[in-house]
């Protein structure tokens, strides 16, 4: 299931395929490749942003064992920390639904002083996004601007911003690492499309910022890889959900207190122009379909997944199948195109996708489904 609703990518079928090296140069995949003009340094990212950073607090009871003679012991309460940003003058603030899952009082910290009673808008464990709100004067909050994660690619310097152990505000630098990282949610399913960084994130820093070099957020700081958790510690190996899903779930939260998913179940990589005239494609814009999952609505209306797999400078692509040229009547060109239109619907609608096949244009209506639990 991928964040945010779309599921563009999603479990895939096994698929029998022919693999082929090819030894010819391709141009980068993204067509529009980070504009690193007005980029901002880790003091300037950090006196923008964080004011708008905070502490989370979440206090629940748990209950004791019973004792030797059957009477239970007293509720113990257990405190959770992370933390979490500010997004609009209304009070909203986002962070990790592990952070406040099981909660029964939710706080927020500014200054590590103050202590402001939090409601619990919404939260959703698939995507592991929940949206808080305070009652909070407007000049007092400092919303940090949102960014677009698509346009991330590895290299990219980043800054981190969250409360470590407690320690208040807590700014770390790196780069990212890796993008389209799968990692899982505390549901159990996966978040595919996961921006991987260096930047020093701990126990604390969950439900932070991850920030760009223009200060814009582009990722919701949300785990560690399992070897640094083993350790309690950073290993130079955290993760981010993509800004972009978050941004999807955060407006149904506030709109409805849930999310409501769309699935398709398609895996994809934008046709370039260097893509088309290497792999002799009909067309030199839409988005390949390499996988499509077993019994997903994309299944179902019998899209045709790439049959045999080609690798380009250590890259694999899956060639053969169905070329995406638009989707409900609009051009899709980027994987971001197409999650927007799914996010846009709910299970249940129809769409309608465009695809160019061996050469010939199909219209093919496809009944959007739920994510796979």
């Amino acid at each position: 299931m991928a964040l945010g609703g779309a599921s563009v990518l999603g479990k895939l079928g096994t698929t029998k395929t022919t693999i082929e090296q090819v030894a010819a140069p391709l141009p980068a995949t993204s067509s529009t490749p980070a504009d690193t003009s007005g980029a901002l340094s880790v003091e300037q990212i950090y006196k923008r942003d964080a004011p708008g950073v905070v502490e989370i607090t979440a206090t629940s009871d748990v209950n004791a064992s019973s004792d030797p003679l059957g009477f239970l012991a007293k509720p113990q309460t257990q405190k959770s920390l992370g933390s979490g940003f500010v997004i609009d003058k209304a009070g909203h603030i986002v962070t990790n639904d592990r952070v406040i899952a099981g909660a029964e009082k939710v706080q927020v910290s500014f200054s590590g002083n103050d202590q402001i009673r939090a409601k619990v808008v919404g939260k959703d464990a698939a995507s592991d996004v929940a949206v808080l709100q305070i009652n909070a004067h407007s000049r007092a909050l400092t919303p940090i601007p949102l960014g677009d994660s698509d346009l991330v690619q590895v290299g990219d310097p980043v800054v981190a911003i969250g409360n470590p152990f407690s320690l208040t505000r807590t700014a770390t630098a790196g780069i990212v690492s890796a993008v389209q990282r799968t990692v899982d949610a505390p549901a159990g399913l996966a978040i595919d499309q996961a921006i991987q960084t260096d930047a020093a994130i701990n126990h604390g820093n969950s439900g932070g910022p991850l920030i760009d070099s223009r200060g814009d957020v582009i990722g919701l700081s949300t785990q560690i890889s399992a070897a640094a958790a083993g350790n309690q510690g950073d290993a130079g190996v955290g993760f981010a959900i993509p800004i972009d899903a978050v941004k999807t779930a955060v407006a149904q939260l506030i709109q409805t207190g849930k999310v409501t998913d769309a699935y398709l179940g398609v895996g994809a990589v934008p046709v370039t122009t260097g893509l088309a005239k290497l792999f002799d494609l009909p067309t030199d814009a839409g988005l390949l379909v390499e996988d499509v999952a077993t019994g997903s609505p994309a299944a179902k209306a019998e899209l045709r997944a790439g049959s045999s797999t080609v690798v380009v400078e250590g890259e694999s692509y899956r060639v053969g199948g169905d070329i995406i040229v638009s989707a409900n009547g609009a051009p899709v060109t980027t994987l971001g195109q197409l999650r927007d239109m799914i996010e846009s619907e709910k299970p249940g609608d129809r769409v309608s996708l465009v695809v160019d096949r061996a050469g010939s244009r199909h219209t093919i209506g496809v009944t959007l489904g739920r994510p796979p639990s």
